[in-house]
C-alpha cells in the first residue's frame, strides 16, 4: 500500500494532506511532503509517498471549510498513530465545535484526568492531522491561546474563520505568520539533525 499526498494553497500557506484508502493520515501546513511524511509512525514511514493532485473527497472538504463551510471537515476519516489516551484526546478535539473553544483543562477532564492539563497539551503537540482534528481550538485557561505549532497568528486565524472570539487584533497576513512557523519547522529538523 502507497500513501497518496497533495497540498492545497489556502489563506495561511499551503496545506500538505497524506492519506489512503480514503482516509486522512496526516496534514501539516508546509508544501513539504516529505516532512510530513518523516513525522509520520515507522510503519506509515515505510510506505511509499506518491503525489497526487487532488484526493478527491479529502481535498473537496478542506476547501469547503477554507470558503467558509465549516463543518465540512466534521465527518472525514482520520487515523494516526498514538497510545490509548493520544486517541481519546483527537477523539474529543473533534467534538469541539466549530467557533468553539475548549481549555487544556477540560481536555483533559473530558478524557479522563482534570489534574493532566499538561498530557492534553502534549496531545495538541503530537497531533499529525492539524485542522481536521482541530487542537487550534484548545486554548488555556484564562482564554489565552496557549501554543500552536504553526504559530499563534495561524491559530487565531483560524478561530476567526470559525468565528470564536479570540481577543487580541490579528497582526499582520497570514503569509508572513507562515514565515515563522516555516521558520520553526526548519529549526526543529535541524535541532533532530544533531542528536
Amino acid at each position: 500500500m502507497s500513501l497518496l499526498t497533495s497540498t492545497i494553497p489556502t489563506p495561511v500557506g499551503p496545506l500538505t494532506l497524506v492519506a489512503s484508502d480514503g482516509v486522512l493520515r496526516a496534514a501539516s501546513f508546509t508544501d513539504q511532503p516529505g516532512q510530513v511524511h518523516a513525522r509520520l509512525d515507522t510503519t506509515e514511514r515505510a510506505q511509499e509517498l506518491r503525489r497526487t493532485d487532488d484526493l478527491g473527497p479529502i481535498t473537496d472538504a478542506l476547501r469547503a471549510y477554507f470558503d467558509g463551510e465549516l463543518h465540512a471537515i466534521d465527518s472525514l476519516p482520520v487515523q494516526q498513530a498514538g497510545n490509548t489516551w493520544f486517541q481519546s484526546a483527537w477523539k474529543v478535539m473533534r467534538e469541539v465545535p466549530a467557533g468553539s473553544t475548549i481549555t487544556y483543562r477540560d481536555l483533559a477532564t473530558r478524557v479522563s484526568d482534570p489534574s493532566n492539563a499538561r498530557v492534553a497539551g502534549f496531545a495538541c503537540a503530537r497531533n499529525q492531522i492539524v485542522l481536521v482534528v482541530p487542537c487550534h481550538r484548545i486554548v488555556r485557561t484564562g482564554g489565552s491561546l496557549g501554543d500552536y505549532y504553526y504559530g499563534l497568528d495561524v491559530k487565531r486565524w483560524l478561530l476567526r474563520h470559525e468565528g470564536a472570539d479570540v481577543g487580541l487584533p490579528f497582526e499582520g497576513d497570514p503569509p508572513a505568520a507562515m514565515a515563522g512557523a516555516t521558520a520553526r519547522q526548519a529549526a526543529r529538523s535541524r535541532q533532530r539533525a544533531t542528536r
